[in-house]
C-alpha cells in the first residue's frame, strides 16, 4: 500500500514528491536505511532520498554483469561456438575441455548442447582409455566469490564456479516423507554419499536442511518433513566442477563398453598464469546463444551463469578473470558516465557482500541502458 501511495502521488503532484516519499520512509522500524532516486524520462530528478549513500545491491548486481555483456560480446543471438565445451586425445587420456559455457547437460533427454555427444565422439575413436582428465584451465580458477558466505557453498546458489561445469553444477537431492518417526526417503546421485538423520513428522514446518564442510562429498540432511508435503528437492553444490564433469563422463564411456583403466583428474590454472594451447578437438558441443542465458540470468537470478558471463566479458579484452570482468564492467560505467563514487562490485551474481550501488548511480545506468540500440 505505502509503495502504490507513493507512485499515486509522484504522478498527481511531483513537486510535492520529495516530502511526501520522506514522511512514508520515515514510517520505517529504526535502523531501516532507505535510499530512493526517481526520475522522469529526461533523467531529471522527482525524489532523491539519500541518493549517494551506497547498499549491498544482491541479485541486482546481474543488471550490471548483463548490460556488461550486451555492451560488450558481438553476435549474442547466434549459437555460442566460442563456449561450447570439447574433447580431445592426449596420448592414451581423454581430456575434457570447457571454454565458460554454464549450460551443458547430461539429462537423458538432452538434444542440445549434450555431454552425450562427446562421449559418442570418443566412443567411436577408441575403446581403451588410461584415464580422463577435466580440462577447466580456459578460465582462471577463482571457484567463490570474494565476500560471498562459505555456508552457502554446499547449496546450489553458492556452488563452485569453473569453465568446466555440467547440469549448472548441481547434483539433486529428493527427501520424500515416509512414515512418522522415520527418515525420509532419500533420492541422490552417486557422486555424494547422504547421512540421513531427517525425520518425518505428523505436521508442522518443513525444517530440511542439508549440511557440508567445503571439499566434503558427505552430505547430512537434517530437519523435518511432514507426512503430508510432496517432495522435497535440494539441489547440492558441487566443489570442484571440473572433477564432477570428468567423473560423469567416465561414467557415460563405461556405459559405451570404453574401458578406463586410470583415474579421474582435473585441471586448473591460476590467474596470472597464460591458458595453455590445446590440440585440435576430436569433437566439440555448440550451445545454444548467450542471449537466451541471458534472459535465464534475469529472469531466475541464476548465480552460476551469472558469474561465468563476467568471466566471458572479461576474457574479450583480458585473462578471463574475475577481476577482467569487473574491468570491462567499470569501463561501461565510466562510459555512462556513472559517478565511480557509486559503485564497487566483486563478482557478476551478488552472492558477494562486497558489493556496492547507490540508488542515483543505479537510476543514471538504467536511464543509460534504456538509450543503447539494446536497451528494449
Amino acid at each position: 500500500m505505502k509503495r502504490a501511495a507513493i507512485a499515486t502521488l509522484l504522478f498527481a503532484a511531483p513537486l510535492h514528491a520529495q516530502s511526501t516519499v520522506e514522511a512514508v520512509l520515515a514510517t520505517a522500524p529504526k535502523g531501516t536505511r532507505i535510499g530512493v532516486v526517481v526520475t522522469d524520462d529526461t533523467g531529471r530528478e522527482i525524489v532523491a532520498v539519500l541518493p549517494d549513500q551506497r547498499f549491498i545491491p544482491a541479485s541486482n548486481t546481474k543488471m550490471y554483469t548483463t548490460a556488461a555483456a550486451f555492451a560488450t560480446l558481438a553476435d549474442l543471438d547466434k549459437p555460442d561456438v566460442a563456449g561450447g565445451a570439447s574433447v580431445y586425445l592426449e596420448g592414451r587420456d581423454v581430456v575434457l575441455k570447457g571454454n565458460g559455457d554454464a549450460r551443458l547437460s547430461s539429462a537423458p533427454d538432452c538434444n542440445t548442447n549434450c555431454l552425450a555427444t562427446l562421449a559418442d565422439a570418443v566412443a567411436a575413436k577408441t575403446k581403451r582409455l588410461r584415464g580422463i582428465v577435466g580440462d577447466a584451465t580456459a578460465l582462471p580458477d577463482l571457484r567463490w566469490s570474494q565476500g560471498m558466505s562459505w555456508n552457502n557453498v554446499s547449496e546450489r546458489s553458492g556452488t563452485a564456479i569453473a569453465a568446466l561445469t555440467l547440469d549448472d553444477n548441481e547434483v539433486p537431492l529428493v527427501a520424500t516423507a515416509t512414515a512418522v518417526g522415520q527418515p525420509p526417503k532419500v533420492e541422490v546421485g552417486a557422486y555424494f554419499t547422504v547421512r540421513n538423520d531427517a525425520v518425518t513428522v505428523a505436521s508442522g514446518p518443513n525444517t530440511l536442511d542439508v549440511k557440508r564442510l567445503p571439499f566434503e562429498r558427505v552430505v547430512r540432511l537434517v530437519g523435518n518433513i511432514p507426512v503430508s508435503d510432496a517432495p522435497d528437492r535440494i539441489g547440492l553444490g558441487i566443489d570442484d566442477p571440473a572433477h564432477y564433469v570428468a567423473w560423469m563422463f567416465e561414467r557415460m564411456l563405461k556405459a559405451r563398453k570404453v574401458r578406463v583403466a586410470g583415474p579421474v583428474t582435473t585441471r586448473y590454472r591460476l590467474e596470472g598464469v597464460p591458458a595453455p594451447a590445446v590440440a585440435e578437438p576430436l569433437a566439440r558441443v555448440t550451445p545454444p546463444p548467450l542471449l537466451e542465458d541471458i534472459s535465464r540470468i534475469n529472469k531466475v537470478s541464476q548465480n552460476l551463469h551469472a558469474d561465468l558471463l563476467l568471466r566471458r566479458v572479461g576474457a574479450k579484452s583480458g585473462d578471463g578473470s574475475v577481476t577482467s570482468g569487473l574491468a570491462a564492467v567499470e569501463t561501461m560505467l565510466i562510459g555512462a558516465g556513472v559517478s565511480r563514487s557509486g559503485y564497487d562490485f566483486a563478482d557478476g551474481s551478488g552472492m558477494s557482500t562486497y558489493n556496492r550501488t547507490s540508488p542515483r548511480a543505479t537510476v543514471a545506468f538504467l536511464n543509460w541502458i534504456a538509450k543503447q540500440p539494446w536497451g528494449p
